[in-house]
């Protein structure tokens, strides 16, 4: 809820902060980890001008893939454009995909 206040009188960050935040913290590259309990292989890029970043993630031995575009632009606020996947699906998957402490090798 909007304008709501934590027991520490602070506001807590938004979802989209949360989210950008989770997002800046994985690795560019490739990268295996976890989400669901279960394991994936996700790709991060990241545009020289930084106002693109690029996921795309699929379980591995599975079929679920996540993937999608967040856009920084000149004049607007970031714009997450997934890509044939709900919003809330990318959202809740980089706020709970765990990298692995070892990078995996690279991919094509």
């Amino acid at each position: 809820m909007p304008g709501t206040m934590s027991a520490d009188g602070k506001t807590p960050p938004s979802v989209q902060a949360t989210f950008e935040d989770a997002l800046a913290k994985l690795p560019e590259g490739y990268v295996e980890g976890s989400f669901g309990n279960r394991s994936w292989g996700v790709t991060v890029k990241r545009s020289q001008d930084a106002k693109r970043t690029w996921l795309y993630g699929e379980e591995l031995g599975g079929t679920d893939i996540v993937s999608f575009n967040l856009y920084h632009l000149a004049g607007s606020g970031p714009t997450l454009k997934p890509c044939e996947m709900s919003s809330a699906k990318v959202i809740g998957f980089v706020l709970g995909f765990e990298p692995g402490t070892a990078k995996a090798a690279s991919r094509p």
